[in-house]
């Protein structure tokens, strides 16, 4: 408009920035901002990480080192459309009276569970889900066809020679879980099975919430050819989410960092500060 009036009327910068009430000084202001290098982070975010919104991009960010504030980041992911749709109607959860227990050292309790999903061919595979509830670790993610009790003893087997056994293992009232072989399989190595009541999965909320994570991010995001492409993405994932991703319920660090800082094991700690954002809630 400043640029319209000196024009067309022939008249000062001083004149015309008094007719539209403008300060003159705002007339010479240059925006120096430059957000190229936040845009380009995020947009590598968001191409690694198509289902997260602000608040985890921001907390990854943070813990690469980068000390760009909330209110940065979050202007430019609303600049780029990143803003995270929320679905309107959710699913009531089956209110449990007792909460869950976090365990007081990692390995004592781990939470097990089975998903289901379809190939590109519509052949259908499951999945058997393990976590540890005292900082929410991927313990196993083991994809195939079908997975008998047998197989969940052999998977088991493999993973407590790898992580060490844990006191109990928490499950809900499924075949495989209340078949015989799994119980004598759980009795002869000294672990307690914990089961949930029928109708109650918040009973098990550490893993149905960890559940609803794994599909988000693998399941509902890509289109497998077949049973190897789904353990190749699994354990990718589970590789990020035990070692990169921010959890809010452990305040904004991973679950390794977690276990380490609290278990007396604090190198390289300070790579990984805990996001303010998480620090504030």
């Amino acid at each position: 408009m400043v640029a319209y009036l000196m024009e067309g009327y022939n008249v000062s910068i001083s004149r015309a920035c008094r007719v539209v009430k403008l300060p003159k000084s705002m007339y010479y202001y240059k925006n120096v901002r430059d957000d190229s290098e936040t845009i380009d982070k995020l947009l590598e975010l968001s191409e690694r990480h198509p289902t997260e919104g602000q608040d985890l991009y921001y907390s990854r960010i943070r813990q690469q080192g980068l000390l760009w504030n909330y209110k940065r980041v979050r202007r430019v992911c609303l600049l780029l459309g990143m803003n995270k749709r929320r679905k309107v109607r959710r699913r009531v959860p089956a209110r449990v009276k007792v909460p869950l227990i976090v365990p007081e050292q990692a390995g004592d309790t781990w939470s097990m569970d089975f998903m289901c999903d379809v190939l590109m061919n519509k052949r259908r595979f499951r999945t058997l889900n393990i976590i540890d509830d005292y900082n929410r670790e991927a313990i196993a993610v083991e994809a195939a066809y079908t997975i008998p009790a047998v197989r969940v003893t052999q998977i088991l087997e493999r993973t407590i020679h790898e992580q060490g056994k844990p006191n109990c293992i928490r499950v809900d009232n499924g075949p495989e879980f209340n078949s015989k072989e799994f119980k004598d399989w759980c009795e002869s190595r000294g672990i307690t099975v914990q089961f949930t009541q029928p109708g109650k999965p918040m009973q098990n909320g550490y893993i149905e919430r960890f559940n609803r994570t794994f599909r988000e991010n693998i399941l509902d995001a890509y289109l497998f050819e077949d049973i190897n492409q789904v353990q190749v993405l699994a354990d990718e994932w589970m590789e990020d989410y035990n070692y990169s991703r921010p959890h809010e319920a452990l305040g904004g660090i991973t679950p390794d960092l977690y276990k380490r800082l609290n278990c007396g094991d604090t190198r390289n700690s300070g790579e990984f500060p805990t996001s303010p954002q998480f620090q504030q809630q």
